[in-house]
């Protein structure tokens, strides 16, 4: 009975860990995209273990000026090229509509400088295959990995990721972890539009008011130095800036209500401290009066927008 436990044990084992390409009797086809700016130095080797495991790599040559291109066309994988830098975000679409046409059963999105490991790719697809998730996030945030992140880029990431759990019914830990795994379900669904690093964000707050289920699984990485090409402040500021672009946009009411609301008391607090003034004076405060006047007015005219743009953004859906 010990044996035949055992073998039932390896047996499910060997089923998870070949998972990622077989499902219900089915063979998935599962598609790295690799975003790539100047990566010529670490191109080949993340291609080349890649081709062991899956069955498509895409490349999107974001503009590079180096042999990033040459070298991803010599190792035989499908190479987008872009004229000119047009940004992470820019190749991530490229890399969606790519797959799109492929037809993928899954799309895993990888870094080009080799931080991430190919060993974790079966970690984010894992829970997709099984079905319990739309899309997955390797979250540098959920083991022993935090310590390999240098502090200032852990401080923003996690910044970012706060104000991007703000607006979205997950709670995650890393709301910026470019590997992730992507659903059929998704790809043909989402369309992003962010052409900058806010396109982390955008994905996630689109993904979450279509009710798609986003996890994260713990994945290791390794920084060599600090390997990203863009400026940390840009980068963070793009986040932000997207963060509230999208919000506005995907919860019109909760992003234009809130502040309405606290206008809307500043101006009662004023408007009773404007009463008491001319009930023990007998005249109007001027600047009380403005005061009072002025925030009502902000929130009367921050709650119309919510409104109207709620409605606009439900009729635009019911089309779609």
């Amino acid at each position: 009975m010990k044996f035949r436990m055992d073998r039932i044990t390896l047996s499910s084992m060997f089923y998870r860990l070949k998972s990622w390409k077989q499902w219900k009797g089915a063979k998935l086809k599962i598609i790295v995209g690799i975003p790539a700016f100047n990566e010529e130095k670490n191109i080949a080797v993340v291609i080349t273990q890649l081709k062991k495991i899956v069955d498509k790599i895409i490349v999107c040559n974001d503009g590079s000026t180096d042999l990033t291109s040459k070298i991803a066309e010599e190792l035989g994988v499908i190479v987008i090229n872009h004229e000119k830098n047009l940004g992470y975000g820019a190749a991530i679409r490229s890399i969606f509509l790519k797959s799109k046409d492929l037809d993928g059963d899954i799309l895993v999105t990888f870094d080009a400088d080799g931080q991430h490991r190919v060993d974790d790719i079966n970690k984010v697809i894992n829970p997709i295959i099984n079905g319990e998730s739309d899309l997955v996030i390797g979250s540098r945030f959920l083991d022993e990995s935090e310590k390999e992140v240098p502090q200032y880029r852990k401080v923003g990431i996690k910044v970012i990721t706060k104000i991007t759990n703000a607006t979205i019914k997950k709670q995650l830990t890393d709301s910026q972890s470019g590997f992730r795994a992507y659903s059929k379900k998704v790809l043909t669904e989402l369309n992003p539009s962010d052409a900058g690093m806010g396109i982390s964000t955008e994905i996630l707050i689109k993904a979450s008011s279509k009710n798609f289920r986003i996890s994260e699984v713990p994945i290791k990485i390794t920084y060599s130095g600090d390997t990203s090409t863009h400026n940390p402040i840009s980068q963070g500021s793009s986040v932000i800036i997207s963060t509230i672009k999208y919000t506005s946009i995907e919860h019109p009411l909760k992003f234009y209500g809130i502040p309405s609301l606290i206008f809307f008391i500043i101006g009662l607090s004023f408007t009773y401290a404007a009463t008491q003034y001319y009930a023990e004076i007998g005249r109007l405060n001027t600047n009380l009066t403005i005061v009072a006047a002025g925030t009502i007015l902000i929130a009367v005219v921050l709650l119309i927008t919510g409104i109207l743009l709620y409605s606009l953004v439900s009729v635009v859906r019911e089309k779609r």
